[in-house]
């Protein structure tokens, strides 16, 4: 069942989910000026190779926000348009909430939200992190780190994100993960894969651009991304 929190319930349940996350962390705030205490955390995660995705979507990005992006590898920042939703969740919590992803709000403004706990409401839950889903879609990668990988995808494909080297996507539920052919599945749908082993089994997006790919273990990317990248990752088998 759901629970109301105020201010400082958001902002401790906040950190909790940050601190709780051992897979992929979703942050969803249209205003991104992030406080040293979270800074610290997400630090400490990508230390660990654990994604953050990170999407936002009122403002150009300050030159500090920027240059700390930056130091990060494994920290994925999306711009969605007209963003006003403020959402955090992690694999097994989520909060929705009135407070932005900024240091004023999290101080200053009176603030209400409402926490979910998978366990105890996975229905909520689900609706919360499809919709999440659905707006990570919906954004468009901002490309802060340099490319380790290739030239910009652009260039070659003007259909796709941009990359990074930590920048991947799962073939079956689309979730960020870290960029790597040979394991194009989160921890989750890998552990369901591995019931069977089918390596023919047909998953729904390409492990590099994310763009809907009839993707299989052994080809986890669309044709445009493997021609691009075939020198430069290693890849299960040849196409």
């Amino acid at each position: 069942m759901a629970v109301f929190l105020n201010t400082e319930g958001v902002s401790y349940h906040l950190r909790k989910i940050i601190d709780n996350s051992s897979e992929t962390l979703i942050l969803i705030s249209p205003y991104l000026k992030v406080n040293d205490r979270i800074k610290t955390c997400l630090h400490d995660r990508d230390l660990l190779k654990q994604v953050t995705r990170i999407i936002y979507g009122k403002s150009e990005l300050q030159p500090s926000e920027i240059n700390w992006l930056k130091s990060l590898n494994y920290t994925h920042t999306s711009f969605c348009k007209d963003l006003h939703a403020k959402c955090y969740l992690n694999e097994q919590e989520a909060i929705v909430t009135s407070m932005n992803l900024h240091e004023y709000s999290q101080v200053n403004n009176y603030e209400m939200g409402i926490y979910i706990d998978k366990a105890k409401d996975p229905d909520l839950y689900k609706d919360v992190y499809d919709e999440v889903q659905k707006l990570i879609r919906n954004s468009d990668e901002v490309k802060i780190s340099v490319s380790k990988v290739a030239d910009s995808v652009e260039k070659n494909n003007k259909n796709k994100s941009p990359i990074t080297a930590s920048n991947g996507f799962c073939i079956r539920c689309h979730s960020a993960i870290a960029l790597n052919p040979s394991t194009p599945y989160c921890k989750s749908c890998y552990s369901s894969w591995k019931t069977d082993k089918n390596e023919e089994r047909e998953e729904k997006f390409c492990h590099i651009c994310g763009k809907p790919n009839k993707s299989t273990i052994l080809k986890p990317t669309c044709y445009g991304c493997y021609k691009t990248h075939k020198d430069k990752l290693e890849f299960p088998m040849s196409k």
